[in-house]
Protein backbone atom coordinates (compact mmCIF):
# COMPACT_ATOMS: atom_id res chain seq x y z
CA UNK A 1 0.00 0.00 0.00
CA UNK A 2 1.13 3.49 -0.91
CA UNK A 3 1.23 6.24 1.82
CA UNK A 4 0.21 9.28 0.09
CA UNK A 5 -2.37 10.29 2.79
CA UNK A 6 0.93 11.36 4.66
CA UNK A 7 2.74 12.66 2.71
CA UNK A 8 -0.26 15.22 2.13
CA UNK A 9 -0.92 15.63 6.02
CA UNK A 10 2.65 16.90 6.16
CA UNK A 11 2.06 19.48 3.75
CA UNK A 12 -1.19 20.23 5.76
CA UNK A 13 1.09 20.41 8.87
CA UNK A 14 3.49 22.96 6.93
CA UNK A 15 0.62 25.42 5.76
CA UNK A 16 -1.03 25.53 9.17
CA UNK A 17 2.75 26.15 11.14
CA UNK A 18 2.89 28.98 8.70
CA UNK A 19 -0.66 29.99 9.23
CA UNK A 20 0.22 30.23 13.34
CA UNK A 21 3.17 32.03 12.33
CA UNK A 22 1.69 34.86 10.22
CA UNK A 23 -0.45 35.47 13.34
CA UNK A 24 2.05 35.84 15.65
CA UNK A 25 4.40 38.04 14.38
CA UNK A 26 1.83 40.96 15.76
CA UNK A 27 2.11 39.26 19.39
CA UNK A 28 5.58 39.00 19.10
CA UNK A 29 6.70 42.63 18.55
CA UNK A 30 3.75 44.47 20.23
CA UNK A 31 5.42 45.25 23.22
CA UNK A 32 8.92 46.05 22.06
CA UNK A 33 8.33 47.38 18.36
CA UNK A 34 5.00 48.49 17.67
CA UNK A 35 3.27 49.41 20.75
CA UNK A 36 5.89 52.38 21.48
CA UNK A 37 6.35 53.54 17.84
CA UNK A 38 2.62 53.71 17.22
CA UNK A 39 1.80 55.05 20.97
CA UNK A 40 -0.52 52.22 21.46
CA UNK A 41 -2.56 51.13 24.87
CA UNK A 42 -3.58 47.70 25.60
CA UNK A 43 -6.81 48.77 24.85
CA UNK A 44 -5.90 49.24 21.19
CA UNK A 45 -4.21 46.22 20.91
CA UNK A 46 -7.55 44.13 22.49
CA UNK A 47 -9.39 46.11 19.72
CA UNK A 48 -7.00 44.99 16.76
CA UNK A 49 -6.97 41.32 18.01
CA UNK A 50 -11.05 40.89 18.31
CA UNK A 51 -11.53 42.70 15.59
CA UNK A 52 -9.18 39.39 13.67
CA UNK A 53 -11.34 37.39 15.55
CA UNK A 54 -14.87 38.36 14.39
CA UNK A 55 -13.66 39.17 11.19
CA UNK A 56 -12.11 35.29 10.80
CA UNK A 57 -15.53 34.47 12.07
CA UNK A 58 -17.62 35.61 9.72
CA UNK A 59 -14.63 34.49 7.08
CA UNK A 60 -15.17 31.20 8.47
CA UNK A 61 -18.72 30.86 7.97
CA UNK A 62 -18.33 31.27 4.00
CA UNK A 63 -15.03 30.03 3.62
CA UNK A 64 -16.08 26.37 4.57
CA UNK A 65 -18.50 27.09 1.82
CA UNK A 66 -16.29 28.31 -0.67
CA UNK A 67 -13.74 25.52 -0.48
CA UNK A 68 -16.29 23.06 -0.84
CA UNK A 69 -17.55 25.18 -4.13
CA UNK A 70 -14.00 25.61 -5.18
CA UNK A 71 -12.80 22.51 -4.65
CA UNK A 72 -10.08 21.36 -1.91
CA UNK A 73 -6.87 22.48 -4.33
CA UNK A 74 -7.61 26.09 -6.07
CA UNK A 75 -9.76 26.35 -2.59
CA UNK A 76 -6.63 25.88 -0.06
CA UNK A 77 -4.14 27.53 -2.96
CA UNK A 78 -6.35 30.97 -2.93
CA UNK A 79 -6.97 30.66 1.31
CA UNK A 80 -3.19 30.53 1.43
CA UNK A 81 -2.30 33.13 -1.02
CA UNK A 82 -4.54 35.78 0.30
CA UNK A 83 -3.11 35.81 3.90
CA UNK A 84 0.30 35.54 2.88
CA UNK A 85 -0.24 38.86 1.00
CA UNK A 86 -1.84 40.41 4.33
CA UNK A 87 0.72 39.00 5.77
CA UNK A 88 3.15 40.85 3.64
CA UNK A 89 0.89 44.12 3.87
CA UNK A 90 1.81 44.81 7.58
CA UNK A 91 4.68 46.02 7.21
CA UNK A 92 3.73 48.84 5.17
CA UNK A 93 1.81 50.26 7.90
CA UNK A 94 4.10 52.45 9.61
CA UNK A 95 4.91 54.16 6.27
CA UNK A 96 1.80 54.65 5.72
CA UNK A 97 0.44 56.31 9.36
CA UNK A 98 3.46 58.77 8.91
CA UNK A 99 2.20 60.13 5.86
CA UNK A 100 -1.57 60.17 6.55
CA UNK A 101 -1.08 61.71 9.39
CA UNK A 102 0.83 64.41 8.03
CA UNK A 103 4.06 63.92 9.30
CA UNK A 104 6.24 62.90 6.60
CA UNK A 105 8.68 59.67 7.45
CA UNK A 106 8.43 56.97 10.30
CA UNK A 107 11.40 58.52 12.20
CA UNK A 108 9.20 61.76 12.77
CA UNK A 109 6.05 59.84 13.69
CA UNK A 110 8.52 57.72 16.17
CA UNK A 111 9.12 61.22 17.55
CA UNK A 112 6.37 62.60 18.37
CA UNK A 113 5.69 63.05 22.11
CA UNK A 114 3.71 60.80 24.08
CA UNK A 115 -0.02 62.17 25.60
CA UNK A 116 -0.07 64.59 22.04
CA UNK A 117 -2.68 65.64 19.51
CA UNK A 118 -0.21 64.05 17.03
CA UNK A 119 0.48 60.90 19.28
CA UNK A 120 -3.13 60.21 19.29
CA UNK A 121 -3.44 60.61 15.36
CA UNK A 122 -0.56 58.18 15.08
CA UNK A 123 -2.29 55.68 17.19
CA UNK A 124 -5.59 56.04 15.83
CA UNK A 125 -4.54 55.78 11.96
CA UNK A 126 -2.52 52.81 12.76
CA UNK A 127 -5.08 50.60 14.55
CA UNK A 128 -7.53 51.37 11.54
CA UNK A 129 -4.73 50.26 8.62
CA UNK A 130 -3.97 47.35 11.08
CA UNK A 131 -7.38 46.32 11.37
CA UNK A 132 -6.95 45.78 7.42
CA UNK A 133 -4.13 44.26 7.29
CA UNK A 134 -5.67 41.68 10.21
CA UNK A 135 -8.76 41.88 8.02
CA UNK A 136 -6.75 40.25 5.03
CA UNK A 137 -5.02 37.81 7.12
CA UNK A 138 -8.34 36.33 8.62
CA UNK A 139 -9.94 36.36 5.31
CA UNK A 140 -6.97 33.74 3.86
CA UNK A 141 -6.95 32.40 7.22
CA UNK A 142 -10.26 31.58 7.45
CA UNK A 143 -9.91 29.46 4.83
CA UNK A 144 -7.00 26.99 6.22
CA UNK A 145 -8.82 24.43 8.53
CA UNK A 146 -12.12 24.20 6.75
CA UNK A 147 -9.58 22.96 3.47
CA UNK A 148 -7.53 20.91 6.10
CA UNK A 149 -10.54 18.93 7.60
CA UNK A 150 -11.48 17.95 4.23
CA UNK A 151 -8.12 16.49 3.25
CA UNK A 152 -8.56 14.32 6.53
CA UNK A 153 -11.92 13.39 5.34
CA UNK A 154 -11.19 12.67 2.15
CA UNK A 155 -8.30 11.01 2.42
CA UNK A 156 -8.60 9.22 5.76
CA UNK A 157 -10.84 6.40 7.33
CA UNK A 158 -12.79 7.80 10.41
CA UNK A 159 -10.42 5.53 12.64
CA UNK A 160 -7.35 7.56 11.78
CA UNK A 161 -8.66 11.07 11.26
CA UNK A 162 -8.46 12.39 14.81
CA UNK A 163 -4.98 11.25 14.43
CA UNK A 164 -4.26 12.83 10.96
CA UNK A 165 -6.02 15.92 12.76
CA UNK A 166 -3.16 16.09 15.96
CA UNK A 167 -0.68 15.75 13.51
CA UNK A 168 -1.26 18.58 10.75
CA UNK A 169 -2.92 20.28 14.23
CA UNK A 170 0.48 20.01 15.48
CA UNK A 171 1.25 23.18 13.26
CA UNK A 172 -0.07 25.37 15.71
CA UNK A 173 2.21 24.69 18.12
CA UNK A 174 5.61 24.17 15.98
CA UNK A 175 4.42 27.39 14.71
CA UNK A 176 3.74 28.78 18.18
CA UNK A 177 7.24 27.16 19.01
CA UNK A 178 9.30 28.37 16.23
CA UNK A 179 7.84 31.82 16.37
CA UNK A 180 9.64 33.18 19.36
CA UNK A 181 12.77 31.96 18.15
CA UNK A 182 12.56 33.75 14.63
CA UNK A 183 10.83 36.82 14.79
CA UNK A 184 12.14 38.34 17.68
CA UNK A 185 15.59 38.43 15.95
CA UNK A 186 14.38 38.98 12.65
CA UNK A 187 12.88 42.14 13.90
CA UNK A 188 16.25 43.29 15.96
CA UNK A 189 18.30 42.43 13.12
CA UNK A 190 16.18 43.69 10.09
CA UNK A 191 13.22 45.60 11.83
CA UNK A 192 10.06 44.81 12.26
CA UNK A 193 8.53 45.55 9.06
CA UNK A 194 10.75 42.88 7.76
CA UNK A 195 9.89 39.90 10.24
CA UNK A 196 6.67 40.35 9.07
CA UNK A 197 7.54 40.02 5.17
CA UNK A 198 9.51 37.14 5.75
CA UNK A 199 7.32 35.24 7.53
CA UNK A 200 4.52 35.88 4.95
CA UNK A 201 6.51 35.14 2.02
CA UNK A 202 6.78 30.97 3.54
CA UNK A 203 3.32 30.69 2.04
CA UNK A 204 3.98 31.51 -1.51
CA UNK A 205 6.49 28.88 -0.89
CA UNK A 206 4.13 26.15 0.07
CA UNK A 207 1.66 26.90 -2.91
CA UNK A 208 3.86 25.39 -5.43
CA UNK A 209 4.57 22.39 -3.39
CA UNK A 210 0.29 21.97 -2.95
CA UNK A 211 0.00 22.63 -6.56
CA UNK A 212 2.08 19.80 -7.71
CA UNK A 213 1.74 17.43 -4.76
CA UNK A 214 -2.30 17.54 -4.10
CA UNK A 215 -5.58 15.79 -6.23
CA UNK A 216 -8.19 13.19 -4.96
CA UNK A 217 -7.16 10.56 -4.14
CA UNK A 218 -8.82 8.43 -7.20
CA UNK A 219 -7.05 11.02 -9.19
CA UNK A 220 -3.95 11.22 -7.96
CA UNK A 221 -1.13 8.78 -9.78
CA UNK A 222 0.40 8.25 -6.34
CA UNK A 223 -2.48 6.48 -4.82
CA UNK A 224 -2.59 2.61 -5.58
CA UNK A 225 -5.41 0.79 -5.34
CA UNK A 226 -4.74 -0.87 -1.68
CA UNK A 227 -4.52 2.52 -0.59
CA UNK A 228 -7.69 3.69 -2.06
CA UNK A 229 -9.69 0.53 -0.50
CA UNK A 230 -7.83 1.62 3.07
CA UNK A 231 -8.97 5.36 2.73
CA UNK A 232 -12.76 3.83 1.81
CA UNK A 233 -12.79 1.13 4.28
CA UNK A 234 -15.75 2.60 6.32
CA UNK A 235 -18.05 2.74 3.25
CA UNK A 236 -18.52 -0.03 0.88
CA UNK A 237 -20.52 2.03 -1.98
CA UNK A 238 -17.36 4.23 -1.23
CA UNK A 239 -15.11 1.38 -1.77
CA UNK A 240 -17.14 -0.33 -4.41
CA UNK A 241 -16.63 3.40 -6.35
CA UNK A 242 -12.93 3.28 -5.74
CA UNK A 243 -12.62 -0.19 -7.28
CA UNK A 244 -13.79 1.54 -10.06
CA UNK A 245 -11.28 4.80 -10.00
CA UNK A 246 -14.46 6.95 -9.75
CA UNK A 247 -15.86 9.29 -7.06
CA UNK A 248 -19.30 9.27 -5.67
CA UNK A 249 -20.32 12.54 -5.46
CA UNK A 250 -22.37 13.76 -2.59
CA UNK A 251 -25.24 16.00 -2.18
CA UNK A 252 -24.11 18.62 0.13
CA UNK A 253 -26.32 20.17 2.85
CA UNK A 254 -27.36 23.88 2.46
CA UNK A 255 -25.68 26.09 4.63
CA UNK A 256 -28.71 27.20 6.17
CA UNK A 257 -30.28 23.92 6.76
CA UNK A 258 -27.24 22.92 8.55
CA UNK A 259 -28.46 25.21 11.82
CA UNK A 260 -31.20 22.93 11.90
CA UNK A 261 -29.39 20.17 13.53
CA UNK A 262 -28.36 19.68 16.67
CA UNK A 263 -24.91 18.41 15.55
CA UNK A 264 -24.00 21.49 14.33
CA UNK A 265 -25.01 23.16 17.46
CA UNK A 266 -22.69 20.89 19.30
CA UNK A 267 -20.09 21.79 17.15
CA UNK A 268 -20.76 25.53 17.19
CA UNK A 269 -20.50 25.14 21.31
CA UNK A 270 -17.98 23.20 21.55
CA UNK A 271 -15.87 25.93 19.67
CA UNK A 272 -17.37 29.28 20.63
CA UNK A 273 -16.28 28.57 24.59
CA UNK A 274 -12.95 26.54 23.81
CA UNK A 275 -11.27 28.76 20.96
CA UNK A 276 -10.74 31.89 22.46
CA UNK A 277 -9.04 30.45 25.26
CA UNK A 278 -5.67 29.09 22.90
CA UNK A 279 -5.76 32.85 21.52
CA UNK A 280 -5.94 34.72 24.44
CA UNK A 281 -2.51 32.97 25.01
CA UNK A 282 -1.46 32.89 21.77
CA UNK A 283 -1.65 36.92 21.22
CA UNK A 284 -0.88 37.90 25.29
CA UNK A 285 1.54 35.17 26.52
CA UNK A 286 4.63 37.27 25.41
CA UNK A 287 3.19 40.50 26.69
CA UNK A 288 2.41 38.69 30.32
CA UNK A 289 6.05 37.70 30.54
CA UNK A 290 7.21 40.89 29.67
CA UNK A 291 4.87 43.34 31.45
CA UNK A 292 4.88 40.28 34.94
CA UNK A 293 7.90 39.16 35.12
CA UNK A 294 10.35 41.38 32.74
CA UNK A 295 10.85 39.06 29.64
CA UNK A 296 10.22 40.59 27.32
CA UNK A 297 10.34 38.37 23.59
CA UNK A 298 13.80 39.94 22.45
CA UNK A 299 15.24 39.09 25.68
CA UNK A 300 17.10 35.46 26.16
CA UNK A 301 14.45 34.67 29.00
CA UNK A 302 11.69 35.31 27.35
CA UNK A 303 12.39 33.67 24.20
CA UNK A 304 13.02 30.56 26.25
CA UNK A 305 9.96 31.06 28.06
CA UNK A 306 7.54 30.64 25.05
CA UNK A 307 9.65 28.30 23.47
CA UNK A 308 9.40 25.79 26.83
CA UNK A 309 5.67 26.82 27.10
CA UNK A 310 4.88 25.28 23.61
CA UNK A 311 7.44 22.84 23.76
CA UNK A 312 5.13 21.33 26.25
CA UNK A 313 2.04 22.06 23.95
CA UNK A 314 3.50 20.08 21.18
CA UNK A 315 5.13 17.35 22.70
CA UNK A 316 1.73 15.97 25.02
CA UNK A 317 -0.56 17.31 22.01
CA UNK A 318 0.78 14.92 19.61
CA UNK A 319 -1.06 12.03 21.69
CA UNK A 320 -4.44 13.77 21.41
CA UNK A 321 -5.36 12.45 17.80
CA UNK A 322 -3.82 8.84 19.14
CA UNK A 323 -5.91 8.50 22.30
CA UNK A 324 -9.26 7.99 20.60
CA UNK A 325 -7.68 5.77 17.96
CA UNK A 326 -6.48 3.90 21.03
CA UNK A 327 -9.57 3.64 22.59
CA UNK A 328 -11.24 2.73 19.15
CA UNK A 329 -8.61 -0.34 18.62
CA UNK A 330 -7.64 -1.47 21.98
CA UNK A 331 -11.08 -1.15 23.94
CA UNK A 332 -13.38 -1.74 20.90
CA UNK A 333 -15.31 1.77 20.97
CA UNK A 334 -17.26 3.51 18.41
CA UNK A 335 -15.17 6.70 17.28
CA UNK A 336 -17.34 9.32 18.12
CA UNK A 337 -17.91 7.93 21.78
CA UNK A 338 -13.92 7.09 21.97
CA UNK A 339 -13.33 10.45 20.77
CA UNK A 340 -15.58 12.22 23.09
CA UNK A 341 -14.03 10.50 26.39
CA UNK A 342 -11.05 11.55 25.14
CA UNK A 343 -12.28 15.34 24.98
CA UNK A 344 -13.22 14.69 28.51
CA UNK A 345 -10.18 14.03 29.63
CA UNK A 346 -8.44 16.62 27.73
CA UNK A 347 -10.79 19.27 29.06
CA UNK A 348 -8.97 19.11 32.60
CA UNK A 349 -5.96 19.75 31.68
CA UNK A 350 -6.85 23.81 30.88
CA UNK A 351 -7.36 23.80 34.91
CA UNK A 352 -3.93 24.10 35.16
CA UNK A 353 -4.05 27.91 34.06
CA UNK A 354 -5.95 28.66 38.01
CA UNK A 355 -2.66 28.21 39.10
CA UNK A 356 -0.10 30.07 36.79
CA UNK A 357 -0.90 33.27 38.93
CA UNK A 358 -0.94 32.29 41.80
CA UNK A 359 2.01 30.17 41.71
CA UNK A 360 4.10 32.50 39.19
CA UNK A 361 3.50 35.71 41.73
CA UNK A 362 4.16 34.16 44.92
CA UNK A 363 7.22 32.77 43.83
CA UNK A 364 8.20 35.30 41.88
CA UNK A 365 9.11 32.87 38.74
CA UNK A 366 7.99 32.86 35.13
CA UNK A 367 8.44 29.36 34.80
CA UNK A 368 5.50 28.39 36.78
CA UNK A 369 3.25 30.47 34.37
CA UNK A 370 5.08 28.89 31.33
CA UNK A 371 4.74 25.27 32.62
CA UNK A 372 0.95 25.51 33.60
CA UNK A 373 0.19 27.01 30.32
CA UNK A 374 1.43 25.07 28.68
CA UNK A 375 -0.29 22.45 29.90
CA UNK A 376 -3.43 24.11 28.84
CA UNK A 377 -2.18 24.47 25.86
CA UNK A 378 -2.07 21.19 25.37
CA UNK A 379 -5.06 20.36 26.62
CA UNK A 380 -6.59 22.72 23.83
CA UNK A 381 -4.69 21.43 20.94
CA UNK A 382 -5.72 17.64 21.82
CA UNK A 383 -8.73 18.81 22.49
CA UNK A 384 -9.37 20.85 19.46
CA UNK A 385 -7.64 17.59 16.94
CA UNK A 386 -10.85 15.38 18.47
CA UNK A 387 -13.70 18.15 18.04
CA UNK A 388 -12.63 19.28 14.17
CA UNK A 389 -12.86 15.37 13.72
CA UNK A 390 -16.29 14.48 15.21
CA UNK A 391 -17.48 16.61 12.22
CA UNK A 392 -15.97 13.99 9.89
CA UNK A 393 -18.00 11.53 12.26
CA UNK A 394 -21.61 13.01 11.87
CA UNK A 395 -21.50 14.63 8.27
CA UNK A 396 -20.97 13.69 4.63
CA UNK A 397 -17.73 14.48 3.18
CA UNK A 398 -19.88 17.01 1.16
CA UNK A 399 -20.46 19.24 3.61
CA UNK A 400 -17.39 18.75 6.12
CA UNK A 401 -15.96 21.78 5.07
CA UNK A 402 -19.36 23.73 5.58
CA UNK A 403 -19.66 22.61 9.14
CA UNK A 404 -16.11 22.96 9.82
CA UNK A 405 -16.57 26.86 8.83
CA UNK A 406 -19.61 27.23 10.87
CA UNK A 407 -17.62 25.83 14.37
CA UNK A 408 -14.52 28.36 13.30
CA UNK A 409 -17.27 31.30 12.90
CA UNK A 410 -18.38 30.81 16.72
CA UNK A 411 -14.74 29.87 17.92
CA UNK A 412 -14.31 33.28 15.90
CA UNK A 413 -16.64 34.99 17.70
CA UNK A 414 -15.82 33.33 21.46
CA UNK A 415 -12.25 34.72 20.85
CA UNK A 416 -13.49 38.24 19.74
CA UNK A 417 -15.12 38.49 23.35
CA UNK A 418 -12.44 37.45 25.42
CA UNK A 419 -9.72 39.48 23.17
CA UNK A 420 -11.89 42.62 23.92
CA UNK A 421 -12.64 41.89 27.50
CA UNK A 422 -8.67 41.11 27.87
CA UNK A 423 -7.72 44.28 26.45
CA UNK A 424 -9.82 46.64 27.85
CA UNK A 425 -9.78 44.98 31.65
CA UNK A 426 -5.76 45.21 31.34
CA UNK A 427 -5.99 48.97 30.47
CA UNK A 428 -8.64 49.45 33.47
CA UNK A 429 -6.71 47.05 35.98
CA UNK A 430 -3.56 49.02 35.31
CA UNK A 431 -4.91 52.20 35.55
CA UNK A 432 -7.09 51.44 38.71
CA UNK A 433 -3.73 49.92 40.59
CA UNK A 434 -4.36 48.56 43.55
CA UNK A 435 -8.26 50.00 43.75
CA UNK A 436 -9.01 46.92 41.42
CA UNK A 437 -8.59 43.53 43.17
CA UNK A 438 -9.38 40.06 42.80
CA UNK A 439 -8.92 36.81 44.57
CA UNK A 440 -5.54 38.82 46.61
CA UNK A 441 -4.14 40.50 43.47
CA UNK A 442 -4.49 43.94 42.94
CA UNK A 443 -4.28 45.69 39.71
CA UNK A 444 -3.09 44.28 36.21
CA UNK A 445 -2.13 41.09 37.59
CA UNK A 446 -5.77 40.88 39.13
CA UNK A 447 -7.17 41.17 35.34
CA UNK A 448 -4.52 38.53 34.35
CA UNK A 449 -6.15 36.20 37.16
CA UNK A 450 -9.24 36.89 35.88
CA UNK A 451 -8.69 36.23 32.16
CA UNK A 452 -6.44 32.38 33.41
CA UNK A 453 -10.01 31.43 35.17
CA UNK A 454 -12.54 31.43 32.36
CA UNK A 455 -9.89 29.98 30.82
CA UNK A 456 -9.11 27.01 33.26
CA UNK A 457 -12.79 26.08 33.03
CA UNK A 458 -13.86 26.48 29.27
CA UNK A 459 -13.55 22.96 28.13
CA UNK A 460 -15.51 21.26 30.64
CA UNK A 461 -18.54 23.87 29.84
CA UNK A 462 -17.83 23.50 26.30
CA UNK A 463 -17.70 19.50 26.65
CA UNK A 464 -20.53 19.66 28.74
CA UNK A 465 -22.85 21.55 26.33
CA UNK A 466 -21.89 19.17 23.40
CA UNK A 467 -22.96 16.32 25.69
CA UNK A 468 -26.20 17.02 26.42
CA UNK A 469 -27.01 17.95 22.65
CA UNK A 470 -25.47 14.71 20.82
CA UNK A 471 -25.87 12.27 23.93
CA UNK A 472 -25.12 9.50 21.31
CA UNK A 473 -23.45 8.42 17.84
CA UNK A 474 -26.29 10.18 15.30
CA UNK A 475 -24.74 10.89 11.69
CA UNK A 476 -26.50 13.26 9.31
CA UNK A 477 -27.64 11.95 5.97
CA UNK A 478 -27.93 14.68 2.99
CA UNK A 479 -31.27 14.35 1.55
Amino acid sequence: MTNWRWWLCSLLFVATTVNYLDRQVLSLTYEEFIKPEFHWTDANYGTITSFFSIFYAIACLFAGKFVDWMGTKKGYLIAIGVWSAGACLHAATGWATAHIAGLGSVAAMRAVEVGSNAALAVSTTSVYLFLLCRGILALGEAGNFPAAIKVTAEYFPKKDRAFATSLFNAGASIGALAAPLLIPPLAVKFGWEMAFIIIGALGFIWMFFWAFMYDKPEKSKHVNEEELKYIHQDDEAEAEAAAKAAAVEEKAIPLGKCFTYKQTWAFILGKFFTDGVWWFFLFWAPSYFSNQFNAPATSTLGQILIFTLYAIVTVISIFGGYLPKLFVEKKGMHPYSGRMLAMLIFAFFPIAALLAQPLGMSSGSPWWPAILIGLAGAGHQAWSANIFSTVGDMFPKSTVATITGIGAMAGGIGSMIIQKVAGNLFTFAENAGSAFTFLGFEGKPAGYFIMFCYCGIAYLIGWACMKALVPKYKPIVAE
